[in-house]
């Protein structure tokens, strides 16, 4: 899902990137995900929004924000899901 406005940056081993992704798609809730591990540049550009920790999952939002290994709670709380 290129085109999605919701970007999930992670690793293929990471269990709190498969909750998140799971998460989302129970709510219907398109994103792009984007392995990490297959894309050396953009682990420069999680550890920079993460002050130099290479947090996974990063959760980019349309707005420009983001979460870093967010909670279900967090993240319901981001997208006004009761």
């Amino acid at each position: 899902m290129a085109d999605a406005d919701i970007k999930i940056y992670g690793t293929a081993w990471c269990s709190d990137c498969t909750r998140s992704k799971e998460y989302l798609t129970q709510h219907g809730i398109e994103y792009e995900w984007i392995n990490i591990e297959t894309q050396p540049d953009l682990q420069e550009y999680v550890s920079g929004l993460n002050n130099g920790n290479q947090i996974v999952p990063t959760i980019v939002f349309p707005d420009g924000t983001f979460l870093a290994e967010p909670s279900n709670l967090a993240l319901a709380k981001k997208l006004g899901i009761s």
